[in-house]
């Protein structure tokens, strides 16, 4: 009888262990689809709104360098300087305008990416934690196939201490 329980134990212990790795699986994709959505998605936008507000600074800069000269002598080394100081003007206005578009662009896409992404990741995450506490292995494995989820094939780790005795 004791090597009957022993057995059932081990069965339990192995769908156990398999079931966590599964689990394991969701979580860690569950992790890394967020971790992309804070740390790239949402730091790239960042980025991209401190070069905006740079570039308005320097816009806003040459723009008063420009009108100042505008008011003062038309003599021929003004003229010059004016000259310059309009390439010098265009040159940032362009850039500050790009710089908004892309600003206006990323806001767009990430307001929708974050809704998507949360979304999908946490209808995920439910999914697989509900399966794993009604210890339904093949609903958790759907749940993974579903989000297109792949585990490394049993094997490709290094065995446990245990499993080497």
């Amino acid at each position: 009888m004791p090597m009957d329980e022993f057995g059932y134990n081990a069965e339990t212990q192995k769908l156990l262990c398999k079931n966590g790795e599964t689990l394991l699986g969701a979580i860690n994709f569950f992790v890394s689809s967020i971790n992309t959505l804070v740390n790239k998605t949402m730091e790239d936008t960042l980025m991209t709104i401190k070069m905006y507000e740079n570039a308005r600074l320097e816009f806003d800069a040459y723009r008063a360098d420009l009108e100042e000269l505008n008011m003062g002598p038309r003599d021929a080394v003004t003229m010059a300087r004016i000259e310059t100081a309009q390439q010098q003007y265009q040159i940032h206005k362009d850039k500050y305008e790009r710089l908004r578009s892309d600003v206006s662009i990323k806001i767009k896409f990430l307001e929708e990416n974050k809704v998507k992404v949360m979304h999908k990741q946490l209808l995920l995450f439910h999914n697989a934690i509900s399966a794993y506490f009604a210890g339904n292995q093949q609903q958790l494995e759907q749940t993974l196939k579903q989000f297109n989820i792949k585990l490394k094939p049993p094997g490709a780790d290094k065995p446990s201490w245990l499993e080497e005795q």
